[in-house]
């Protein structure tokens, strides 16, 4: 939800990194976020929960990747 919410702002990701200790957004706001970017109009539970555990997955793999350290972004912006 931290990186959605921030996309959907669209603020820069480039340096964000996931804080499992901070909490932002009501569980409503949570939903709404997850089934606006899920990709179905109607999804069920299981196609939520298949969509956030990919991308927590995709995410975490991101964050520790060397390529996508904050440092190397700095030096090809617009990459």
């Amino acid at each position: 939800y931290q990186y959605l919410s921030r996309y959907k702002r669209r603020e820069n990701l480039d340096c964000f990194v996931f804080d499992s200790k901070r909490v932002e957004g009501t569980e409503k706001d949570c939903l709404e976020c997850l089934v606006e970017f899920c990709g179905s109009s109607n999804p069920s539970w299981t196609e939520l929960s298949n969509f956030t555990h990919f991308l927590n997955f995709q995410l975490r793999k991101c964050e520790k990747s060397a390529f996508c350290s904050p440092a190397v972004i700095r030096q090809f912006r617009g990459f």
